[in-house]
């Protein structure tokens, strides 16, 4: 059970990391990188991974939840930050 969860983190990665390539055959819009497939991989599979210690290690539902809900928070803010600047940090390159 607890390998089968890893292989659908891994999976769900691997379509999510499809789209923008997918998207990148049809358009000129779609412009990444390879280090761009390898810094969203590295957030998508540490985000999920993260999330995967969390359930298995918290006994309580309720504490999952919220700290579940902080990682993604964190994965978003990251995302955003990276996609477009928001914050201007030089973590995106402004």
């Amino acid at each position: 059970m607890k390998n089968k969860r890893l292989i659908i983190i891994l999976t769900v990665v691997v379509i999510l990391l499809l789209i923008p390539l997918m998207a990148m055959q049809f358009t000129d819009e779609v412009d990444w990188k390879i280090n761009d497939f390898v810094t969203m991989g590295v957030l998508l599979f540490g985000t999920g991974l993260l999330c995967e210690l969390v359930i298995r290690k918290v006994k309580s539902r309720k504490y999952r939840i919220f700290i579940c809900g902080v990682i993604l928070f964190a994965f978003f803010l990251i995302w955003v930050e990276l996609a477009v600047g928001l914050f201007g940090t030089p973590f995106a390159g402004s």
